[in-house]
């Protein structure tokens, strides 16, 4: 298509502004409502590639875990209406994980606007809680300002995502060329002089401390400097929900993760605590137990807490030291401190250790036949390898036994959405080539992305993933059990063979009915790699590791 000199198609614009915001990746399924972009985008794969998804959900958590591994926002495009919808669930994966995320969405024509016209939804108020900001370009002259915006607001403070609306006549508007834009960046900013101050009081007149990390938008230099943090601090770190990959696993201060069933004897530490440094966690119902784990508004243990943003710092829990500071910021900071109470907490976090490692070994349930599997997992694949989830009791054997060793290996949706795991395993497989890629999913959760193979396969990618069948809703037939026992109701499912529904996409497939198959179907798909399928059938009388319906 030719234009004027000196001027440049509005589809266009937008494109170059993705690619000078250091955008490397879109994800999107094509739509009629954003067709110029689709063509601004053709002859441009060195640059930014746009990977064809098949279905907008899918889309938008790839988007979100190309936001979690990158530090730039993840971009999804998706069409008007039903496309809007789809894409909704990756959204609040987004928002609920602090990922920074744009998804833009076509729009009807700017004259058909408050009609009901064919697919029109008005995003601002379907969009209005679960987005930093909403917002439409109506004027392409000011599609610059709008982008960089975007960019901004969501790497910003608590980070999340940004819904732009995008009309379709507007993306063929012609633009004089404009000026070059500047790439944004996280705005770093540390606590004040005196929260840092009265924090090393505090850790000085502790027993009993525990340092809680977790929440988004961590980098390699602010989870390398977490470490030295604890190290020199000798203090015991313990991590949110799906956060597990904040500090590696393998590290003698790391003691376990708070979360989905929160075991005895991490409920028995913040109990115990007499000093909470949260890092980064909001605090929310999954890592609190149901706020149950901590009285509000006025907690037991001092409480120190570290966010990017104000306004959430205090919002159930009132800390004694607000410290308000993006997690890079405070851990540099924190690491260069002398130890505080030299030797005090040492043994304290031996032992502390010990417990995690008890806890963690598949010996501490020795009739439960998935344990062994993940550990298994642990030893073989390679420190880097990437483990992604998405939502069901399966993870509960995933979390428990495997253990996350460098920064970015778990991708996991701290909202509990199902079907996170294959998109986030294919944006893992397009940013990381070099890093093995395992999906992780219950059969349940699997089939609510599954149409995603044809996307890995399509587009040529490396990656494994590894289905734990129950033939059930696991972890809503636990609830069931314990509310309702015997009275099973909508949990049970019919699933296809999986085997035989991979190799329909063009991937190779196995099912491992036993430990001994499993480790010899792990090592052939590392051996082939390609897109690969490893079923494994579960004994639907598990609940959870070690604990059996009966």
């Amino acid at each position: 298509m030719t234009h004027p000199q000196n001027t440049l198609r509005a589809a266009d614009h937008l494109v170059d502004l993705l690619v000078a915001q250091g955008i490397t990746t879109a994800f999107g399924v094509p739509g009629e409502s954003y067709l110029p972009v689709l063509d601004a985008f053709y002859g441009r794969e060195d640059a930014i590639r746009f990977v064809t998804c098949r279905q907008e959900g899918g889309a938008a958590m790839a988007a979100d875990a190309y936001g979690k591994l990158t530090g730039r926002p993840g971009i999804c495009f998706a069409t008007r209406g039903p496309g809007a919808t789809n894409a909704s669930a990756g959204v609040h994966v987004a928002h609920q994980d602090s990922t920074p995320m744009i998804l833009f969405l076509g729009q009807v024509a700017r004259g058909m606007t408050d009609r009901e016209a064919f697919q029109e939804i008005d995003y601002r108020r379907m969009f209005g809680q679960i987005a930093k900001w909403v917002a439409q370009i109506d004027d392409a002259s000011r599609l610059q300002e709008y982008v960089n915006r975007a960019v901004r607001t969501a790497l910003s403070g608590r980070p999340g995502p940004v819904v732009l609306a995008l009309p379709e006549d507007m993306l063929y508007d012609m633009l004089p060329s404009p000026a070059a834009p500047a790439r944004a960046e996280t705005p770093r900013f540390a606590a004040s002089a005196g929260a840092m101050d009265a924090l090393q009081k505090r850790i000085a007149d502790a027993k009993t401390p525990l340092v809680l990390a977790g929440g988004g938008a961590w980098t390699d230099a602010g989870i390398t400097a977490l470490q030295r943090f604890a190290e020199t601090q000798a203090l015991p770190v313990a991590v949110s929900l799906r956060c597990q990959s904040l500090i590696d696993n393998r590290h003698p201060n790391y003691i376990g993760h708070y979360g989905v069933g929160t075991p005895p004897y991490l409920k028995r530490i913040m109990a115990d605590t007499d000093l909470l440094i949260a890092i980064g966690p909001r605090l929310g119902e999954m890592t609190t137990n149901g706020y149950s784990l901590l009285s509000s508004p006025v907690t037991e243990q001092k409480l120190a807490h570290v966010f990017p943003q104000p306004e959430e710092i205090g919002r159930v829990y009132q800390p004694d030291i607000a410290l308000v500071a993006d997690t890079e910021s405070f851990c540099t900071a924190a690491a260069t401190w002398d130890p505080v109470s030299p030797g005090a907490f040492s043994n304290r976090t031996k032992q502390l250790r010990e417990d995690y490692e008890a806890f963690s070994s598949p010996a501490s349930v020795p009739d439960d036949p998935l344990a062994r599997h993940f550990a298994h997992l642990a030893e073989v694949l390679p420190d880097d390898a990437i483990v992604t989830n998405g939502a069901g009791n399966y993870a509960g054997w995933l979390h428990r036994f495997y253990r996350y060793r460098a920064p970015g290996s778990q991708l996991a949706p701290t909202s509990g959405s199902m079907g996170y795991g294959l998109p986030a395993a294919i944006a893992a497989a397009i940013c990381e080539p070099d890093r093995e890629v395992y999906a992780i999913a219950g059969d349940g959760c699997f089939l609510m992305t599954c149409q995603e193979l044809a996307t890995a396969v399509h587009h040529d990618l490396t990656l494994t993933v590894i289905i734990i069948d129950n033939a059930r809703y696991g972890t809503i037939r636990a609830h069931q059990e314990r509310e309702y026992p015997a009275r099973v109701s909508g949990t049970g499912l019919t699933n296809p063979d999986f085997c035989a529904f991979a190799r329909s996409f063009g991937a190779q497939a196995e099912k491992a009915p036993d430990y001994d198959s499993f480790v010899a179907a792990v090592a052939a798909a590392r051996t082939r790699g390609g897109v690969n399928l490893i079923e494994v059938p579960a004994d639907p009388g598990f609940l959870s590791p070690g604990t059996r319906l009966d």
